[in-house]
């Protein structure tokens, strides 16, 4: 167990990191989009490479940091009734959860993706838009995406598995009970910033 835990600590870091610095690209796409807004009214130009460039940047972002919204318990669920089973209960949906939908999920997301991908990169798949971009790099956002989300699955598999056997405490849970999101948030916030200041 002790090996599967340093196998979740790693992929708990690598995703952590690159949902850090894709986290970034939100400025990205704002910067890009206000800009192309502005040129679009004042000067009557547009682009289809920067507005497909938008539409990019937040497939990025969005498949790219949803293994570091797993990891930071922020995934979408009934968080009140949640809150109200026991603790026992909680672990068992969780485990529940990811073997019986989640990682067979990723599975079929990856296996249909990669083919999706492997055919657009065949023929340089270009947008169909005047002055669009290739699309190829894009579709390979799936296959990237769900695989990063599926590693990140099973090591919330191993570390759930090892709080029901004690072996580990409960990242998310104090021990007064479960953070609301706003203070874990910010607890997570403080502990970025010191390792930075490091």
């Amino acid at each position: 167990m002790f090996g599967l835990l340093t196998f979740s600590r790693i992929v708990d870091a690598i995703n952590t990191r690159l949902g850090q610095w894709i986290s970034w690209l939100v400025v990205a796409v704002v910067v890009i989009s206000a800009t192309n807004a502005t040129i679009r009214k004042l000067f009557d130009m547009s682009s289809n490479s920067w507005l497909e460039l938008q539409w990019v940047l937040f497939g990025v972002i969005f498949l790219m940091c949803s293994p570091w919204t797993l990891l930071s318990n922020e995934h979408i669920r009934i968080d009140i009734v949640n809150n109200l089973l026991a603790k026992r209960t909680r672990n068992w949906i969780d485990v529940f959860g990811h073997v019986f939908f989640l990682l067979p999920f990723c599975v079929v997301m990856i296996a249909t993706s990669v083919p999706f991908f492997i055919r657009s990169y065949d023929i340089r798949e270009q947008s169909m838009n005047a002055g669009g971009l290739p699309q190829w790099p894009a579709k390979s956002l799936i296959m990237i995406g769900f695989t990063l989300l599926f590693f990140q699955g099973l090591s919330e598999l191993i570390k759930r598995i090892a709080i029901m056997r004690g072996l580990m405490q409960d990242p998310h849970e104090k021990s007064g009970g479960v953070h609301s999101a706003a203070e874990a948030e910010a607890e997570r916030l403080l502990a970025a910033a010191k390792t930075d200041i490091k």
